[in-house]
């Protein structure tokens, strides 16, 4: 048995406990011994019977004195009840649930190990076990000693086969021959890390002295040692992809007074500070004649798509085409409307290309673009098919980017040589996370938002409490203002107010003198352009909405975002929704209506309600939800760890990110770095499910 064996082959396994355990990603010995415990149990207080005492936790050494199966009339359980004795002179119960299979296992005679809660039991007036772990005490047994009276791992099942299984499935597969140690020497001298097959050995069956606190803080030397390993090989392989798209022949574009002049024309109003620095950054990157790789960063209402503007008359006058790719049709949509107003005294033609535009429309955009007589292409995920071709794209700006798969990026950066790629996000995205999915990109934030904005105020009320909410729509839409009503589905759902419905009761009985519009994905691409349309002109005073209106949507005259059913976001898509209202010189509201809340979504509401600070919140969320589910859905930009965690060991990425950057920049020798680059190679996109590409 070596690293390579498939699971299968390991004593005790079998083809059908392989299959279960594949579904985890253990294919191999190697695969298996990287699966970390998640917690540790401490099993080292062996005590006689006659010295437990209620409520501590204990190993016991005893003999099954007696054993039976006792059901319930009503619910037939079938428990399982034990006792067993030691010699103390005192007898312990054990009792299982469902336990009935025990009959044949925990026969009167048999020496076990038992660990679990000792508990008075007021029935027998002794002391009792519910459902204590247990190991047969046998000479043959394999695996004797390694479910009581040590440290225990204790595993997330694979599939039926279960913790205690996978333990000694764990102690088998350690026979193998020791690992290879990939990490450079020098890294590992100066840090004092164990070597890998000790780390190895001791994350899954720790020394007899180890803490277990610290063990389950994940905080041992050998913990410390795996994380770093991982965090250190991503880091490498970002380092290495940013360093080589350094190399690259990109596209050196001229910042010419022609260029200024034009900037200035456009510019609706006076940047802020933020977005001159940021722009600077971009103009910079554009200049260089390498390839432009920049994530921009800013909160909702900062900017962004102003300075995506400036960079793309960078690329339109030194006679390159841009194009603008959007996750959804009414985010183009937002885009196609911002350029066109912005470009049309400039003379530059933008077109917008999505999934609705009818065949004969695609062919024409297709046309323009192909030809040059189009110099800015807004688009969905219509703007990757094969048949579209740019004259001379120069620049690939990439909006809420995390929505899309690193493939879907590198298709559109394709369809330009070697072009500049300016990547945006409202979701500000917390430091520890952008350094795993971002590592390759340089950064810059817009951390500052235009003069006059005030900062929304933010409520929470129960639903018992609408009609005040209602009250005070109607007089903020009295002071000439307009409001956002936003639910969480279209359809009825569960408890869920449906967006459909409840425009029909707002329009009818609640405001019947107002126009209340109605905005969902549903709908039809002219309907939702007539709809949003309709409320940027003011016709339309309340706007009945679902979460399509997350981001994009900038009426400065609404000053009032209520959210029913606001425990059932996640805190960035409220910060996202609550970020449609406070883009004038007005007050601004932001009304959260909940239900009855548990503690994770009270949280969650408390934290908007004290905070505007998108990456605070941000953080928050990520801390809630988990770095899986920080964007709503798991989405292919971010690589799965199986030992690590970004927002535990936060600290450790941290070091393996400084670690890794200097390494690549400053190798100790040309071995290190090729040998470096083999691995990387050999286990890049298995290990972290990433893409070599830019």
């Amino acid at each position: 048995m070596d690293l390579t064996t498939p699971v299968k082959y390991i004593k005790g396994v079998g083809p059908a406990r392989a299959a279960m355990l594949e579904t985890k990603g253990l294919h191999t010995v190697e695969d298996l011994l990287l699966y970390a415990p998640f917690r540790y149990e401490d099993r080292r207080n062996v005590k006689p019977i006659a010295m437990l005492a209620p409520g501590e936790m204990a190993t016991v050494i005893a003999e099954v004195r007696s054993a039976r199966v006792s059901g319930f009339q009503r619910r037939n359980l079938g428990m399982f009840q034990a006792s067993f004795t030691d010699g103390s002179g005192v007898i312990l119960h054990g009792k299982w649930f469902h336990g009935a299979f025990l009959q044949k296992i925990l026969e009167p005679g048999v020496k076990v190990a038992l660990f679990g809660k000792v508990e008075f039991d007021n029935y027998t007036g002794g002391l009792t076990m519910m459902h204590p772990d247990h190991e047969v005490l046998s000479d043959d047994e394999g695996d004797a000693g390694l479910h009581t009276g040590r440290i225990v791992p204790v595993y997330e099942a694979a599939g039926k086969v279960t913790a205690r299984q996978l333990r000694g499935i764990l102690h088998r597969a350690l026979e193998a021959p020791g690992m290879a140690d990939h990490l450079p020497e020098p890294i590992r001298a100066r840090l004092k890390l164990l070597d890998r097959w000790t780390a190895v050995r001791e994350l899954h069956f720790p020394p007899a002295g180890s803490d277990v606190p610290l063990l389950n803080s994940f905080r041992s030397p050998g913990q410390f040692r795996m994380i770093f390993e991982e965090f250190f090989w991503l880091e490498t392989g970002l380092s290495l992809k940013k360093a080589r798209a350094k190399v690259r022949t990109g596209i050196a574009f001229e910042l010419n007074d022609r260029v200024r002049e034009q900037i200035k024309k456009m510019l609706p109003f006076r940047p802020t500070a933020a977005q001159k620095r940021v722009l600077g950054e971009i103009a910079q990157d554009m200049a260089s004649p390498t390839p432009m790789y920049r994530l921009l960063q800013g909160d909702v209402g900062s900017g962004k798509s102003l300075v995506a503007a400036e960079a793309a008359i960078i690329a339109i006058e030194n006679g390159y085409q841009v194009a603008v790719l959007a996750p959804t049709e009414i985010l183009a949509t937002q885009h196609y409307f911002y350029f066109k107003k912005l470009f049309q005294p400039l003379g530059y033609t933008p077109v917008l290309l999505t999934g609705s535009s009818t065949a004969r429309e695609k062919t024409q955009l297709k046309k323009l673009l192909h030809m040059g007589l189009a110099q800015v292409a807004i688009g969905t995920h219509a703007l990757l098919e094969k048949d579209v071709e740019f004259a001379r794209l120069g620049l690939a700006v990439i909006d809420e980017q995390h929505r899309f798969g690193v493939e879907q990026r590198l298709k559109l950066v394709e369809k330009g040589a070697d072009c500049d790629v300016l990547v945006m996000t409202a979701t500000p995205i917390p430091r520890t996370l952008a350094l795993t999915v971002y590592g390759d990109l340089d950064v810059s934030v817009i951390d500052e938002l235009p003069p006059g904005r005030k900062s929304v105020v933010t409520r929470h009320v129960s639903e018992d409490k609408l009609e005040q909410v209602w009250s005070f729509v109607q007089r903020e839409i009295g002071k000439g203002r307009q409001a956002y009503v936003v639910y969480p589905a279209i359809e009825e759902s569960e408890a869920m107010k449906a967006a459909e419905q409840m425009h029909a009761h707002l329009s009818r009985i609640v405001f019947p003198d107002l126009e209340v519009g109605l905005l969902h994905g549903k709908m039809t691409t002219d309907a939702k352009e007539q709809a949003m349309e309709r409320f940027a002109r003011g016709d339309t005073k309340i706007l009945v909405s679902t979460t399509v209106i997350e981001v994009g949507v900038d009426v400065p005259n609404a000053t009032v975002m209520v959210i029913e059913h606001a425990e059932r976001f996640g805190l960035s898509q409220l910060h996202q929704l609550r970020g449609r209202v406070g883009r004038g010189g007005e007050q601004s509201y932001c009304v959260l209506v909940t239900g009855k809340v548990n503690d994770t979504a009270r949280e969650r509401i408390r934290t908007l309600v004290d905070s505007n600070d998108g990456f605070h919140i941000a953080e928050m969320d990520m801390r809630l939800r988990g770095p899986g589910e920080f964007f709503g859905t798991r989405q292919s930009g971010l690589p799965a760890f199986r030992i690590g965690d970004i927002v535990r060991d936060s600290d450790i990425l941290e070091l393996a990110r400084r670690e890794a950057t200097t390494f690549v920049e400053h190798p100790p020798s040309e071995a290190d770095l090729r040998a470096a680059l083999e691995y990387i190679r050999d286990h890049w996109q298995r290990r972290y499910g990433l893409v070599l590409v830019g």
